[in-house]
């Protein structure tokens, strides 16, 4: 069966990762690097079913991270690092974390978030990213560790977290399969023929943030199905595109807001790009506009695949060719999943008509770690729901109508107004709060928050203690684009705050 291992120990010179400096590190010295985290490790005191965190940029080391601890059965956490100390620190203490591996230029931040979550010093492991003389591709203790096959190997998971209306991250945790890394394989192998990613000669460019599910997830995958990835640091269109025609990349992952400007260069200059050896493009994270997916199809041919779904696992997937026969749908759910549209009353709703979405994933099942109120609340028979709302045609394809309640999505990225709300209500002078996403010709959406303040200033100048003051709270990403100030907020008898008035004046302004 393909998998990493099995291409490492037969063509141990074919190249797995294109650092972002350009560097090229092979399978062979991949494989001998993924053990020498493996054994560093066990030999740190880990056992069978502990969490490994790591703050670390896109960079050959976080792979070599990934597939170190993916070939144990322990539970690997990503961490976003635009997050503060105190947030890192949250997710921390939650996972349990035993070792926290960060390079530069996070090691200050990991530094504080491990004293803030009673994580020792010692536990913090840094990785050089960018070692002296631009060789190393592991440094300390870790490059120093056996790079024989570590003792008892077994398929781990990763442990990302995502999270929802009470406003702290949850971890979505999936049982450790008691299964090798390469029976593993198997199911990413099944994953990359879906969306036309399982040739043998493929090239992966990765350049989105890889603490996130899906480029992590397609990055390490590609290993599985002998690619080459090429690695940037972030995403920059010109330098996307120069990556594809240098490396002749075969498949990527996008999301909308980078489709968006893509398709934004005059015609003539798409036309004369090189960007032929593509052939196939996954996209998920936000909902995509209709004319922009119809312009990327007419630039580079059928070659996108788009998939719905969330950190808790994916629903459904449609090509190309099924897209511009149902056009603005997501397609149809995948072959291990069931999906069912429901009412208030959680009774199925006829074809057409619009209620919520729950679908069970038969291959991702999971809970939230620590708080089984939550997870009970998203089940249904199994199925769970990840508070959208959605109607299927005759055709069993999904049409989703509106995204959950409170979720913003701002270039892709998930940001949920609870955890900025709480953030506000700390600070002094703030009686109430409601943040919203607001139309955003650039992200899709932006941050808008609602405020009741006591505090004497003009408009601009409460606006900025307040920014000034959240920022060190909360990670700048999720720091309101635009703010209103207000009486009151309008809420029920019951004083239940009505999202749906402020949402609706927003959108008329």
């Amino acid at each position: 069966m393909r998998n990493f291992f099995e291409y490492a120990d037969n063509d141990p010179a074919r190249v797995a990762v294109v650092h972002t400096d350009g560097r090229q590190v092979t399978y062979g010295e991949m494989r001998d690097d993924a053990n020498r985290i493996g054994n560093f490790l066990w030999e740190r005191g880990l056992a069978p079913g502990d969490t490994v965190a790591c703050l670390l940029p896109n960079s050959y080391q976080l792979m070599a991270m990934v597939r170190g601890a993916a070939q144990l059965p322990l539970h690997l956490t990503p961490v976003n690092w635009h997050l503060t100390a105190s947030e890192i620190a949250y997710i921390l203490r939650d996972s349990g974390a035993k070792i926290l591996f960060t390079a530069d230029p996070f090691v200050d931040l990991a530094g504080k978030a491990a004293a803030e979550a009673g994580l020792p010093a010692e536990k913090v492991v840094v990785l050089a990213v960018a070692p002296e003389g631009g060789a190393a591709r592991l440094t300390g203790p870790v490059a120093a560790a056996s790079a024989a096959p570590p003792r008892g190997r077994g398929a781990g998971n990763r442990m990302l977290y995502t999270s929802g209306t009470t406003g702290r991250p949850k971890g979505v945790r999936r049982p450790l399969r008691g299964i090798s890394p390469a029976e593993a394989a198997g199911a990413a192998l099944a994953r990359a023929r879906r969306y036309g990613a399982d040739h043998e000669d493929g090239v992966f460019l990765g350049m989105a943030p890889m603490y996130h599910a899906s480029p992590l997830a397609y990055a390490d995958q590609a290993l599985d199905v002998g690619h080459r990835v090429v690695l940037l640091e972030r995403w920059n269109r010109e330098r996307v595109l120069e990556a594809i025609a240098e490396h002749g990349v075969t498949w990527l992952y996008l999301v909308p807001l980078m489709m968006r400007e893509l398709v934004a260069l005059p015609e003539d200059e798409r036309a004369a790009l090189r960007v032929g050896s593509i052939r196939s493009i996954v996209h998920t994270a936000a909902p995509c506009p209709p004319h922009v997916k119809q312009a990327m199809i007419d630039w580079l041919g059928p070659v996108l695949v788009e998939l719905y779904g969330g950190t808790e696992g994916a629903a459904t997937m449609i090509t190309s060719e099924e897209w511009l026969a149902h056009v603005g749908s997501v397609g149809r759910p995948l072959p291990h999943v069931s999906l069912r549209i429901l009412d208030e009353d959680r009774d199925e709703v006829p074809v057409g008509q619009v209620g919520t979405v729950y679908f069970k994933n038969e291959e991702l099942a999971f809970v939230y770690l620590g708080d089984p109120e939550k997870t009970a609340a998203s089940r249904l028979d199994g199925h769970v729901t990840l508070g959208d709302l959605g109607r299927l045609d005759e055709d069993g394809y999904l049409y989703l109508s509106d995204r959950a309640v409170d979720l913003i999505i701002s270039g892709g990225v998930n940001i949920y107004p609870a955890e900025i709300e709480h953030a506000l209500l700390e600070l002094p002078g703030v009686a109430d709060a409601c943040v919203v996403g607001r139309p955003d010709e650039k992200w899709g959406e932006s941050v808008h928050a609602v405020v009741v303040v006591d505090r004497s200033g003009t408009r601009d100048e409460v606006a900025a203690s307040l920014d000034a003051e959240l920022r060190a709270r909360i990670a700048g990403y999720k720091i309101p684009r635009s703010w209103a100030f207000v009486e009151a907020l309008p809420r029920s008898a019951a004083g239940k705050l009505l999202r749906r008035e402020v949402r609706e004046s927003v959108a008329t302004r």
